[in-house]
């Protein structure tokens, strides 16, 4: 048995991904119980869910992981996909950078994962090349979640903004209306829909009830951190009831 230290760098007002990431870890331990998780976070100020505070946020995540460092943790995520993508398309690469190197000045070698770049890099490693997505944010920010997301080469046939801007909000939409949601939004034809685009709001409740309905992979940001954590810990990529992303299968 080993015990795995999970590192999260999230914004201040974000209280899902700890609440999240140790639930579908804890729930792996269920089938899996040879492998332990503890949590470990960082907080960087954001209240509202705007370009300005997003780039303010985002220059603390360098503070944030040398404080992990001191931790040793054993991986650690970015957890707030948005801040990465609104700083520009391919962002989570140069983010990466920094704060692996951030991490380095600090006589430790810890690798640093963004939510941003585990959402495309799964959709990419499983050969998802079109989705529908449904995020909280305003319809400027959705727009640039997309763009950024196409840059990536997956193409977004249709988007549900759910306009909060209220970071605390956010935090508060219940899960069950995403089932209700995704009844809404086109996913004709696409390879997967991703429930929720943003690691602040809820979706884990539904991610594999909303699969289970519409008969095609179904992912939220959030799983996609899991999942890519996992495989960076060279551990299976598997969790019950999280949908397809942490189902085991090694293809759509």
């Amino acid at each position: 048995m080993k015990t795995y230290r999970i590192g999260q760098i999230v914004p201040s007002s974000n209280t899902t991904m700890e609440t999240e990431i140790p639930a579908m870890l804890n729930a792996r331990m269920g089938i899996l119980p040879e492998d332990r998780f503890t949590f470990h976070s960082s907080r960087m100020r954001m209240m509202n869910v705007t370009p300005e505070e997003l780039k303010a946020m985002d220059a603390a995540s360098d503070r944030c992981v040398v404080e992990l460092a001191d931790a040793r943790c054993d991986v650690m995520a970015y957890a707030c996909l948005v801040a990465i993508m609104a700083q520009g398309n391919g962002y989570h690469r140069q983010s990466q950078e920094r704060l692996e190197a951030a991490v380095k000045s600090t006589g430790v070698d810890i690798p640093v994962l963004s939510s941003a770049g585990a959402l495309v890099n799964s959709m990419s490693e499983f050969g998802i090349k079109k989705i529908s997505v449904i995020t909280p944010y305003m319809k400027p920010l959705t727009q640039r979640v997309v763009e950024y997301i196409e840059h990536e080469g997956i193409e977004v046939k249709d988007s549900i903004s759910l306009e909060v801007s209220d970071n605390l909000e956010v935090g508060l939409l219940n899960p069950e209306n995403l089932l209700e949601h995704v009844k809404r939004l086109d996913h004709d034809g696409v390879d997967a829909v991703v429930l929720s685009a943003c690691v602040q709001m809820p979706s884990l409740p539904a991610i594999q009830r909303a699969e289970d309905m519409i008969g095609k992979p179904v992912l939220s940001a959030a799983v996609a951190t899991v999942y890519q954590m996992l495989k960076t810990l060279g551990l299976e990529t598997r969790v019950p009831d999280a949908g397809f992303l942490l189902s085991g299968k090694t293809a759509i």
